[in-house]
């Protein structure tokens, strides 16, 4: 899952670089902020179970992942505002598609490892 979004969000950059328009500035905070609301809700009660196996450590990391994503989609909105270019949002979805195919391959080595103890 965090290989495709993050594969999505590569794709996502490729667009806004070649259209070269801003995203909407007014409704990225309203979204944002409730989003970032729910994912520390999450979070939070995820925490406990972090480190319980491959399954809740990938859920753990893609709901931590939702909160950075939700505080950069603020931070990006606010520049976009600020200096009406999308080049913000452009470098902070950048930013996350590299979390997210780390996440992604963080998560495959750990299941595979895991893979290999169970099968023998």
């Amino acid at each position: 899952m965090f290989l495709l979004l993050g594969v999505g969000i590569i794709v996502n950059v490729i667009i806004k670089i070649q259209s070269g328009v801003p995203p909407s500035s007014s409704l990225m905070p309203i979204f944002g902020t409730l989003a970032l609301f729910a994912n520390l809700v999450c979070l939070r009660l995820l925490w406990r179970f972090r480190s319980l196996d491959v399954n809740m450590s990938s859920t753990f990391e893609c709901s931590r992942n939702d909160v950075i994503s939700n505080v950069g989609v603020l931070v990006a909105a606010g520049a976009v505002a600020l200096f009406a270019s999308p080049w913000p949002d452009i470098l902070i979805g950048s930013a996350l598609a590299a979390l997210f195919l780390r996440s992604s391959f963080r998560v495959l080595s750990q299941a595979t490892a895991e893979f290999r103890i169970a099968r023998y």
